[in-house]
């Protein structure tokens, strides 16, 4: 490690902002199970279904005309890399609810992300409409490419500052995200049904249910 990375690697654990077992990276690893997706705008489309009052499709067009959120997060993954600061820009689920676009049942309790290839992971609702989940487009004010999801992926992050969020592991937003399916139970996704945990805190080191 180079003597300014072990530098700003203790500022951010002497600022509270580096979870246990974590480390500083400068670099955006690419990390994901099977082959990288390649989608074309042209034949994509998002869906909203299950606990809603009426299901809801956005076409790429159509989803680029949703109200737009930025926010700032430290991302951490559970490969023991954090990354700091990065910005994201796409839509925020709290906003698609609060200006109407999509209408929960009062049963929905759970949050299930559906991505290709079959792809899932599932977070309570309550941590969906929190300030630090996003359906992104764009990191460090550019598309994502490829590798990291695109056109669409969930991210979820620590918001600097704001220990009242709940900050999951990032493996908990999914790439390539075409779908979100309000649910009444929890429904363990890829990750959690091969043994990693369920709430995956940071701050909790929640990396696996056997733990490691």
């Amino acid at each position: 490690m180079s003597e300014n990375r072990k530098t700003a690697e203790a500022q951010k654990r002497q600022e509270g902002r580096l979870p246990p077992g974590q480390s500083l990276t400068t670099r955006f690893p690419v990390l994901h199970y099977g082959q990288v997706q390649r989608m074309s705008p042209a034949n994509w489309d998002f869906s909203i279904w299950g606990e809603v009052a009426e299901p809801v499709s956005w076409t790429w067009q159509a989803f680029r005309q949703l109200p737009r959120s930025r926010v700032t997060l430290d991302v951490h993954c559970v490969t023991r890399w954090s990354q700091f600061d990065t910005e994201w820009e796409g839509v925020s689920v709290r906003t698609l609810i609060d200006e109407g676009l999509i209408q929960l049942k009062p049963t929905a309790r759970y949050v299930i992300q559906h991505a290709e290839g079959g792809y899932t992971a599932n977070l309570p609702l309550e941590v969906v409409m929190q300030e630090n989940f996003l359906l992104a487009t764009h990191y460090n004010g550019q598309p994502l490419t490829p590798e990291h999801g695109y056109p669409l992926r969930a991210v979820i992050g620590a918001i600097p500052g704001r220990s009242d969020l709940k900050t999951p592991y990032f493996w908990k937003g999914a790439k390539w995200l075409r779908a979100l399916e309000f649910s009444a139970v929890d429904k363990p996704g890829f990750w959690e049904r091969a043994g990693y945990h369920n709430d995956a805190d940071v701050w909790e080191e929640q990396r696996t249910v056997g733990g490691w």
